[in-house]
Order: structure tokens, then sequence, then C-alpha cells
């Protein structure tokens, strides 16, 4: 299985490349769920962003996964959004580990309504949570779901080396929607300035004054990569240090000017309400309340 784990691992660092060359924030989590779904050995997944309720919360579905959930009444939806077993367990303590329904829970989930739930819908009997590493509240992540025999070891540890990606890919999301939202034709200003996506985000931390080091904790990489980074950007625009870079890019329209608001930094901003479970693997909200 050594062989299997080194092509998974390889194939989460072509994942990590992709992801970090796509423009286009809402499209980083619907690349990644297929991918990961397979990695772990999974048939379908669904990932949540923002606080996950039996109510509300923001779903994200791979395709496999949307149409049979579209068609679930509010009860059952409920149970699912529920969490059983995983909301309690990492709500006890600071860990995030993947671990799967049934070592958690033990005998007592196949007989839980959850268990009920997904066989009767999906055919499915098994889930691996893969919880994103430093999530307090709410805790997001991703849900892994599979038919048959558990999830093994090797796709247990597969996950826990995804941990790492998938919180990159999340910061990277909030970062390019934050971007978006602040510059002035986004994709035209980009598109003059040759900056790669990732180059981009560490332009928009540059402009809140942090240091390398603080960036490169924000983005889950080292202050000396954070440094490459900078070096790129001082190439592309033409500057030579920090304060000239953030004052060009402000005039260029890539970051936001002092004064101009830059609104919904948060991770569940900008989120409409109200909307029901939609297919095709799109983020959506539903508030039932």
């Amino acid at each position: 299985m050594s062989h299997g784990l080194d092509r998974a691992y390889e194939r989460l660092t072509e994942l990590a490349v992709a992801a970090l060359n796509e423009r286009e924030p809402e499209r980083l989590w619907p690349l990644l769920a297929d991918a990961v779904t397979g990695l772990c050995g999974g048939e379908t997944l669904i990932y949540k962003l923002d606080d996950w309720s039996e109510g509300k919360g923001t779903l994200g579905l791979s395709p496999s996964a949307a149409g049979a959930l579209g068609r679930l009444g509010d009860e059952a939806l409920g149970v699912l959004r529920s969490g059983y077993p995983f909301a309690h367990h990492y709500a006890r303590g600071p860990g995030r580990a993947p671990v799967t329904a049934g070592r958690l829970a033990g005998r007592a989930w196949p007989v839980s309504a959850t268990a009920r739930v997904l066989g009767d819908a999906l055919d499915l009997n098994h889930v691996l949570a893969l919880p994103l590493p430093g999530t307090v509240a709410p805790i997001t992540g991703c849900l892994v779901y599979r038919s048959g025999t558990d999830f093994t070891d090797d796709q247990v540890r597969i996950a826990e080396r995804a941990q790492p990606l998938l919180a990159a890919v999340e910061q990277q999301r909030q970062l390019l929607r934050q971007w978006r939202r602040s510059a002035a034709e986004p994709e035209e200003r980009a598109a003059d300035s040759a900056l790669t996506p990732r180059e981009l985000t560490v332009l928009l931390l540059l402009t809140d004054a942090l240091t390398a080091d603080a960036i490169g904790r924000r983005l889950g990489i080292s202050a000396r990569t954070v440094h490459k980074h900078v070096e790129n950007i001082y190439r592309k625009l033409g500057t030579r240090d920090r304060l000239g870079t953030v004052l060009h890019a402000q005039r260029l329209g890539l970051v936001p000017s002092p004064g101009q608001a830059r609104h919904g930094r948060g991770p569940t901003a900008g989120k409409s309400r109200g909307q029901r479970l939609r297919p095709h693997g799109t983020v959506t909200d539903r508030d039932d309340q």
C-alpha cells in the first residue's frame, strides 16, 4: 500500500498546484471535491464552510451527492445536518484528526438515524469526517461517504495528509473573494499585471502591513516562500519595496485604496440566505427558520 500512499500524496501536490492557479474562488472547492473523494476511497462528499446546524448552513456537494440529497425532505436533511457523531466529538476539544463514524460511535452507528437516512437515500453506510485543522467555531471541513466496508487506516491517513491542503485552499478562497469584492475590474487588472492568484493574495495581505511570518501563518506557507512571492510581485509591478508596491497596486486598482471599505472580510460574509439545497456541486445556503 506504500506505493498507493505515495501516489496519493503526489496527487495532493498536483491538486495544490491547480488550486493555487485558480482565479475564481468559487471553483476551488468543487475542484477538490471529487479528487479528495477518490483519494480517500469514498463515493461522494459534502463540504461545509460555515456554521452548520439542523436548520441552516452552507453546503457544498459533489455532483454524485447533489441529485439524491436534493430529493430529501426537511426531516431527513435535518438528520444529516446534525452531524452525528462528529459534531459532539469535535466540540469537546481541539483535536481535529479525521475519524470515521463507525470507529467513533461503534455499534451505535449502524442503528443511528443518520445511518438509516444515508442507507435509504444514497445506499451509503460509512462516513469519514475530515475537518479543517485549527477551526473552532464553527468547525468546518468535509464528510466523505462510501458503501461496503469502513474506510481503511491508509485512507484515513491520506485524509489527514490532505487537511493542510484543504485549509490552505479555504484561506485562498476567502482572500480571493475579498480581493474580487475590493478590486476595480479584478479580472482585467489581474491579467494586465500578470500576477498569479497566490501572488494576488500575498499582495492583499501586504496592504495590511503584515510581516512575512504573519502572512506565512495566514496562508500556511513558510516566510521564505512569502519572500519569493513578494520578489515576484516587485518584479511584475516594477517596484522595489513594500510601500511603493502597495501604493502602485492601489493606483492600478489591484487592491483597495485608503479609506475604501473592504466589505465582507469574514468567511461567511456575502452569503445569501433563504436558498434551498441545489445540485451541480455549488455552495448553497438553506435557512428554514
